[in-house]
């Protein structure tokens, strides 16, 4: 059965039905278009700054394409706005130039949303507007689902768009209808490339090597997460879609590429939250003879790289906070940092009932039979995560929520590892890399017997990473960062789904 078209709609089809009959295309193959809007104007400007005094400016000729916004019929004479990528132009048709036909032709076939080409040659009107005089144009795609509605505001001098589409389930429903009639959204993902790029820049800049590694791995691994499992029918075997980049990234290491990167996409069979998505973007690298020291210190100096770079400032406005994402941020250490927030001290109680016993005694809510790495884990999250605004670096965890990182030398419970936290949220994680294989051997062994089997925090023994250990891997550093997070933080936004394009939502009634 067909979806039942609105008054609009149908009007709009029939406008299609109507310019297929008299031979025109409403989609054709070609355009050929030789200025963008922004191009156009900056041409007109610099014929402008070129004329003599009391000299005309050259004639500047071009053809545009873009999205209409705006038609206003003024009897002989038609104003139109046209937008593409790179801004708004306004267009200005009169009737002496195309003929009363072709003006009721615009009229009549044309609407807001549809896509045009137009030639013409550019001026400026008496109010200043840079303009085009438009001598032909054609339609380039019919638009026939209106987009929603939208008004303009004139502030100084500059036209402002505000969307009337703002209900956030039908933009992220929607999200084409949204970056079409809200070019903030647009921005906020023309940001986030921007942001990509740094990060490439600055480890490229390091003499890192950016690769790829398996998306469909035989055993998942690298983090504590459910995996989404996939079956591969040929080779008749269970395969998980991959949870992180590490062991095979640290594979890499073993293999004399010192310092690996990727940036790519992650897949977490988990919750969905405000920063919490089934698929999104990760960066993680691994850098050969250094510890987490000097990952926090590379961490700091990136971070401040890339807000110079996209955004020229190092100061952000987040949750009603100013953020300064400037060197050196400051470093505690968990144990001190739980004790302050909780009154727990962690070191005090080694075992599982002895840490649940304390957080009663302080009237902390935890789930009962929860391990005690899940515990601490929990205090974090819980207490101590939304207290943590201005960048800061937790250091020193327990071995038993950290399977892949180095033992502190001198107390075998405490590895080097550390969080960085920002807003109240977790950004980033890394590691001195555990590189001895009889030890990772031990650990994958003790949280098998730690954790239930359908457990999210029990680790999967991984044979051929502990082979590739076993060739022997350099002392290591390794970090990894969530891209949507640091996109949350850096736009202020505080839901993951404002910064992903199509983030994953529950199934509608219409579907």
């Amino acid at each position: 059965m067909e979806e039942e078209l609105s008054n609009l709609e149908q009007t709009r089809l029939e406008k299609v039905h109507r310019l297929q009959a008299a031979g025109i295309d409403p989609y054709p193959a070609r355009s050929s278009v030789t200025h963008t809007t922004l191009e156009a104007i900056k041409a007109f400007e610099d014929t402008e700054s070129a004329a003599k005094d009391g000299v005309e400016p050259a004639p500047v000729e071009a053809t545009l394409a873009g999205r209409l916004r705006a038609i206003r019929p003024m009897g002989k004479l038609i104003f139109a706005h046209i937008e593409d990528r790179a801004g708004r132009i306004q267009l200005f048709f009169r009737v002496n130039d195309l003929g009363s036909d072709q003006m009721d032709f615009f009229v009549r076939e044309f609407d807001l949303g549809d896509f045009i080409q137009v030639k013409g040659t550019l001026f400026r009107t008496r109010t200043g507007e840079i303009t085009l005089h438009v001598q032909a144009f054609s339609l380039l795609a019919k638009s026939l689902i209106p987009l929603p509605a939208a008004k303009d505001e004139v502030v100084d001098g500059k036209v402002i768009r505000h969307a009337v589409l703002s209900d956030p389930e039908t933009r992220f429903r929607q999200r084409y209808a949204d970056l079409a009639v809200n070019p903030e959204v647009r921005q906020i993902f023309q940001q986030r490339a921007a942001v990509v790029r740094a990060l490439r820049q600055f480890l490229d800049n390091q003499d890192f090597l950016e690769v790829e590694t398996p998306v469909l791995q035989p055993i998942y691994g690298g983090a504590a997460a459910r995996p989404f499992v996939t079956y591969h029918n040929q080779l008749k075997q269970e395969l998980y879609l991959r949870i992180s980049f590490e062991l095979y990234l640290k594979r890499l290491l073993v293999g004399g590429l010192e310092r690996v990167y990727e940036i790519g996409r992650d897949f977490r069979n988990e919750g969905v939250s405000f920063k919490h998505n089934p698929e999104f973007t990760q960066l993680e690298f691994y850098m050969a003879y250094t510890d987490y020291q000097g990952i926090m210190a590379m961490t700091e100096t990136m971070l401040a790289y890339v807000a110079d770079q996209v955004y020229g400032r190092r100061i952000f406005s987040f949750n009603g906070h100013e953020v300064n994402l400037t060197p050196p941020w400051k470093r505690i250490e968990l144990r001190q940092a739980l004790k302050e927030v909780t009154g727990i001290d962690i070191y005090a109680h080694g075992t599982t009932e002895s840490l649940a016993d304390a957080m009663a005694a302080k009237d902390l809510k935890f789930k009962p039979g929860t391990p005690r790495g899940k515990l601490i884990d929990g205090m974090i999250g819980d207490f101590l995560e939304p207290t943590l605004i201005q960048p800061t670096f937790l250091y020193d965890y327990p071995r038993d929520i950290s399977p892949l990182a180095k033992n502190k030398p001198g107390d075998p419970s405490i590895v080097e590892r550390f969080e960085g936290f920002v807003g109240g949220f977790e950004l980033c994680n890394a590691f001195s890399e555990l590189n001895d294989p009889l030890e990772q051997k031990a650990r994958f062994l003790e949280l098998g017997r730690a954790y239930a089997a359908d457990d999210e925090e029990r680790h999967p023994m991984d044979e051929d990473y502990l082979r590739a250990l076993s060739y022997g891997m350099p002392p290591t550093g390794g970090f990894g960062m969530g891209i949507d997070r640091l996109m949350m933080l850096l736009t202020d936004h505080h839901s993951i789904r404002e910064v992903i394009l199509f983030p994953h939502l529950r199934k509608s009634d219409e579907e």
